[in-house]
């Protein structure tokens, strides 16, 4: 995946959800708006301040965190032992 350059992480900004550019502008305001049948001229006329590769690098970095896939650990777990050798 190429660099994200617009995207911004801060935790005294929008409580650390990913941002446009520093901005107020969360990742998730932009794909909702998009996901939601707004097209990217309407998203652009209600952010003038944002730019179209703004759009595309929120739906970019969208798509990669939707891969990630995050799989609980329980603690106890580990401890116990495998059934084929116990």
């Amino acid at each position: 995946m190429k660099e994200l350059t617009r995207i911004t992480l801060n935790p005294a900004v929008m409580g650390g959800k990913p941002c446009i550019r520093r901005m107020r502008v969360t990742v998730g305001m932009i794909v909702g708006l998009i996901a939601s049948g707004h097209t990217r001229e309407e998203v652009l006329n209600l952010y003038p301040y944002l730019e179209p590769e703004d759009i595309d690098e929120a739906l970019s970095y969208a798509a990669w965190r939707v891969e990630e896939i995050d799989v609980p650990i329980h603690p106890a777990s580990a401890a116990l032992p495998d059934k084929g050798t116990a």
